[in-house]
């Protein structure tokens, strides 16, 4: 299987770094609009997980400047898009219509015609999309989204999903709202797609918060208002540049217990509702491994990604959406019609 790798910053780096680690697949192009990064040398590229940079071998890879002619000329079977949200959707749909597999970083476009637009284009093509929700493959994260089906909790009561980290100094083009959708909506899409896995649509948002990104302030508390559990609440964002320490966490509660997680020092954990306490047994697995594994499963099998389908990762895009508009109206519910 040959994969192209289309943008090489912070994401880039750690597909690329998953990719090496998937047996049969040879990186076959790469495009970045830097020639430093194109010529393999990814050591200053920063994030906000601490994933450190390092150089890599290119000189098999064809190499393009330009993202779309990357797409659409490279002899690979499947791209990889780690681009400015704004070019998730147009460089997508120029993979497809190549006759490329497309897995498209989060959030998966803009909005959610552009996102209807990529599936119906994956439809037309006979080709897999995915929109790589790391959550999804995340070993905290799974234990909660199969407790959850499986019954686990009982009736659900209360959730709570929460994500933070400081405004992307390592990042121009997250700052800018036009290229990245928003820092509350690139941050925490991921909570609201682990939200909309477990729990389905809300039947509306409501909303609260600030942004001024002239400052690295991006904050929201949204309630999802379901009509069977008393409070499901997402929250987090940008609090200012630089020192501000990333965190991810949540907490859902039911019937028969609690379960507990986040990446500040605690392990999930499952409290019983008699008083019992025990570890939740996860896997030893990484999240973007797994992610990048299915994905390529899904290209050599021609199944499409039931795990992490692109229309729910379009229904996560339009309910961020909507917690926005919602934050506008300064806690106004608004009504999930889609």
């Amino acid at each position: 299987m040959r994969v192209a790798v289309v943008g090489l910053g912070f994401m880039g780096l750690t597909h690329l770094k998953s990719w090496r680690n998937v047996p049969d697949v040879e990186i076959g192009a790469v495009s970045s609009d830097d020639p430093k990064t194109l010529a393999g040398d990814l050591s200053g590229v920063q994030g906000n997980l601490g994933v450190s940079g390092e150089t890599f071998d290119f000189s098999a890879a064809r190499k393009y400047a330009d993202a779309f002619e990357c797409v659409r000329d490279a002899n690979v079977d499947a791209v990889d898009l780690c681009l400015p949200t704004r070019l998730h959707a147009p460089v997508a749909l120029a993979g497809l219509q190549a006759g490329k597999h497309v897995l498209v970083e989060k959030p998966m476009a803009l909005d959610g015609a552009e996102c209807d637009r990529m599936i119906e284009a994956a439809a037309k093509a006979g080709r897999i999309l995915m929109a790589a929700q790391v959550l999804r493959f995340a070993p905290a994260y799974r234990a909660l989204i199969d407790g959850v089906a499986a019954g686990r909790f009982g009736p659900v009561r209360q959730a709570l999903f929460r994500r933070r980290c400081a405004a992307p100094a390592w990042s121009v083009w997250m700052g800018d709202r036009a290229q990245s959708g928003g820092g509350v909506f690139d941050l925490l899409i991921h909570d609201f797609d682990i939200a909309l896995a477990c729990f389905g649509l809300p039947e509306a948002v409501s909303a609260w918060g600030v942004e001024e990104l002239s400052r690295g302030l991006d904050v929201l508390t949204a309630q999802l208002l379901y009509p069977n559990i008393a409070s499901v609440t997402v929250t987090g964002g940008w609090h200012h540049p630089k020192s501000y320490p990333f965190s991810m966490e949540y907490t859902v509660s039911g019937d028969n217990g609690t379960l507990e997680y986040s990446s500040a020092g605690r392990a999930p954990a499952f409290y019983g509702a008699e008083g019992s306490e025990q570890a939740e047994p996860v896997d030893e697995v990484d999240g973007y491994q797994a992610e990048i594994e299915y994905f390529a499963q899904c290209c050599r099998a021609n199944r499409q990604p039931e795990r992490c389908s692109p229309g729910s990762s379009a229904q996560a895009v339009r309910v961020a959406r909507l917690a926005e508009q919602a934050r506008a109206r300064k806690g106004e519910p608004v009504a999930c019609q889609f």
